[in-house]
Parts: C-alpha cells; structure tokens; sequence
C-alpha cells in the first residue's frame, strides 16, 4: 500500500474532526570511525498519527501497525485525549483542514527525485578511509540516504508526496595534535554528494604542523563556513521566528515586524521548492507551503504558523506543522534560505581582517535568552586565526556568547556560493530538513572563554 492508501484507511476509523497522517520511510545509514565501519542500519517503517479535535483541543496517538484494528484502537486512543482534555474547559483550536491539492505541484503521487542507491555508502566510507589514510589522519563521521513518503488526509481533501535525501559527513582526525578538521553536505540523492572533495577538504583542516593559538575572551571579526552560519540561523528558526513563541509575546520580534533587525544584506526566506533545498509541499497537517519572506534587507516581515498558533496570533497558517494539531514547541521553518552575496569565497571574506576567527563548525548551540536571542556555542573542528587577511594557523576552540539578530546586525559580507546545511544525524524519524546558505563575515562577535 501506498502512504495515501494507509492515510485512507486509518482515517475511515476516525468519527468528526480529525485527520491521518502517515510517514512512510526506507533508508540506509553506515557511521564510521577510527577508517573503519562501525554500524550500519536499514529502516523500512510505516508511522501512521491520527489527530481529533473535540471542544477545540487536539488528541494524537500513533502506530506502525496498518491493520483495521490498530488504526481503531489508535482512533479510540486519540478520541480519549482530545475529550479528556475537554475537561479543562473549551479549547481554541479551529480545526484539522487539509489544504486541497495545488495544481501543478510536483509532489503529487510521483517521485521527485530517483530512490537513492545505498551501494553508494561503501564507496563514500573507501573514500573517506583513503584520503585520511593519505593525510595521515582518521575519519569518523555517517552517510545516509532516504526515501519518504508523506500523506495526510482530513478524509475529503488529500495530500501525498514522495521525496528523497541523502547526507554526507566527515571529520578527519590528527589524534597526536589533537587536532580535526569538518566537511559535510546535504542533497537530494547522493549522486549530489562531492565525496571526494568533502574528504579532502576535512583533512586539509586537520593537517597542519603549526601549534594552535590562543586567543582570550573578547570580541573578534569572525568569517564563518555555512555550517556554522546554518546552524545560527537554525536557532534563530526555533525561537524568534517561531510562531508559537511570537503569539504569547516570548519571540523577540514581537512588536518588531517591519523593523530594521538585521544589516541590510540579510534576506533570509523559508523556500520549500528552492532548487538546492530538500523540498517539502504541505506540512504535518496537510497545509500547503510556499515562499516566505522572513527578513528582507535586513527588515523582519513575518514568523511562521501552524493552525493553532495561527488562531493564538488572528492570522493564518503558514505551512509549517511539525505535528497534527501543532507542537508544543510551536512551528519550525524547516526550508531557510539566506540569499549570497558579492563574495567570491572566503579568501575574500577574510581579506579585510586584520586579526579574526575562522569559524568552520559550532557545537551545542543552547538559547540562554531567547528573547534576546542570547546564544551559546562551541567551535569545533576547524578553528582558525585570521591575520593580516589570511588564514595563518589552528586556533583553539572558544565558546561563543551573543545575541544570533546582533551577529545579524553585523553581517559585513556574504559568499555568492551557498551550501545546504543540515543536522542529518536521524536518531528518531527521518524528516530531513536544512538550511541554504553562504558564509560570512561578520564585523564583531563575543567570544566569553576558550573551549579546548
């Protein structure tokens, strides 16, 4: 059966206002470390969520189980949720809708792109093993390829697609020098996948001969790789731009849409059908997505919404459900854009600097105050310091303390080349998402201690 066809099925066993939902995954993923493999799994699941809505509250319960009897006693299991939840009196969801089919989608009932080929994770691990080996270094890191099929149904309208993706990371390891270098990428299918460069770009990090500076705590001119960029962006995804948080006045662009909150060179879009994204046509509750401006020349225009914060804020959905219902965490943009610039690379990013950061990667990325969109995070894995308006040596990791709309505010310059970042490590249920975009310069950010 097809995604939609268990869709259809499960729905049948819900009474009144409520929808199915079926997230149906086969992928492959093969980690390795220390030039060796060391785990490989296969997934080939069904997950199928029914959502009701009774007195404006939402119940949800979930099986992999696709058999009459279990959507029933899914059915029931929702039902008893959403009217238990009755109990604390009327609730102000609208409802679970289904947006009908967009004309002309390329979703529909087709592939969007090829099923990916997991042959192709031998290859890639023989080429990480082989460039490391070479360097004189090891390579640890993941290659993972997917296929899913997504269908939601409300029981008249209906919507399905079928995408695919595919994940490459490696970090090259000099265990002597205690040092390492990054390199990871996000496609479509893993014929997009640049291996071999990937690899040698994260063992050219992790080989030098040069002992790692220090610098102490302060504020420094940074260039940052997409990576580290995307996973800023990422965060700033999560809090500010989150629905939820902006409708019971926890965002920080409350009271600041349509205001200067970024340097005019920040465009930044939630674009599902983007070429170089991972594309997505409707979310959790079957809402079409399309383009939306976020910040524009540095000007916050919009958050985005799921249903029920749409009814919290008096707007609409925008598409962007990460659960029937919605999340208790809120709406996530799970499709970022950040437009390039001028820049040819980052050899010119970095040519102005007299003394900076290279940053390639950052770690544990924590809001402190996300009001003030305070973040916290570690470099890691390609650390280096900007002298003179070039690349000079390793440097030792820092931690990272600042506001993401400040280091927006400081944004100098931009690549024209943009890359597509994600977090693509799936320990739960495959839902790839990214974010597109280039590296930067920006003029000053806080660094409050070292890390390494």
């Amino acid at each position: 059966m097809t995604a939609l066809e268990i869709a259809r099925r499960a729905r049948a066993c819900l009474d009144g206002d409520g929808l199915a939902r079926v997230v149906r995954e086969r992928s492959s993923s093969l980690r390795f470390a220390a030039n060796r493999p060391t785990q490989a799994t296969a997934i080939d699941d069904v997950t199928v969520e029914l959502a009701v809505v009774r007195g404006g509250h939402v119940g949800r319960a979930a099986t992999n189980r696709t058999d009459r009897g279990s959507f029933a006693r899914c059915a029931e299991r929702a039902a008893t949720a959403a009217e238990l939840a009755t109990t604390a009196g009327a609730g102000g969801h609208p409802g679970l809708r289904v947006d009908a089919p967009r004309a002309g989608a390329d979703g529909g009932s087709r592939a969007r792109e090829a099923q990916p080929d997991p042959d192709g994770g031998a290859a890639a691990l023989d080429t990480a093993f082989s460039v490391a080996r070479a360097a004189g270094l090891e390579a640890h890191g993941i290659w993972t390829a997917g296929a899913v099929e997504h269908a939601v149904t409300d029981g008249e309208q209906a919507n399905e697609e079928r995408t695919t993706d595919a994940f490459f990371k490696v970090i090259c390891i000099d265990a002597c020098r205690k040092r390492s270098g990054y390199a990871a990428l996000a496609a479509r299918t893993t014929d997009a996948l640049p291996v071999q460069e990937l690899c040698e770009e994260a063992a050219r990090k992790a080989s030098t001969d040069r002992e790692a500076s220090e610098l102490p705590p302060g504020s420094y001119p940074v260039v940052f790789e997409p990576a580290a960029l995307g996973l800023l962006l990422a965060t700033l995804g999560k809090s500010a731009l989150n629905g939820l948080a902006h409708a019971e006045g926890r965002g920080a662009l409350v009271g600041r849409l349509g205001r200067q909150v970024a340097a005019p060179a920040v465009n930044l879009a939630d674009s599902p059908s983007f070429p170089q994204g991972l594309p997505r046509s409707f979310d959790a509750e079957g809402t079409a997505k399309r383009p939306l401006a976020l910040i524009q020349d540095g000007v916050a225009q919009a958050v985005v919404h799921d249903r029920r914060s749409a009814a919290l804020g008096g707007t609409e959905s925008t598409g962007h459900a990460t659960a029937p219902g919605g999340s208790s965490y809120g709406p996530l943009p799970l499709n970022l854009v950040l437009a390039g610039g001028g820049a040819a690379d980052v050899a010119e990013l970095c040519a102005p600097v007299e003394r900076g950061i290279y940053v390639t990667r950052l770690w544990y990325a924590n809001l402190i105050r996300p009001k003030e969109t305070l973040v916290t995070a570690v470099t890691r894995d390609g650390t280096f310091l900007i002298e003179n308006g070039a690349v000079t040596g390793p440097l030792r990791d820092l931690r990272l303390t600042d506001s993401l709309l400040g280091m927006l505010s400081r944004v100098q310059a931009l690549t024209a080349g943009q890359r597509l970042t994600s977090e693509a490590e799936f320990y739960g249920r495959r839902h790839p998402s990214g974010v597109v975009c280039p590296a930067a310069r920006v003029g000053s950010v806080r660094f409050t201690s070292g890390a390494g």
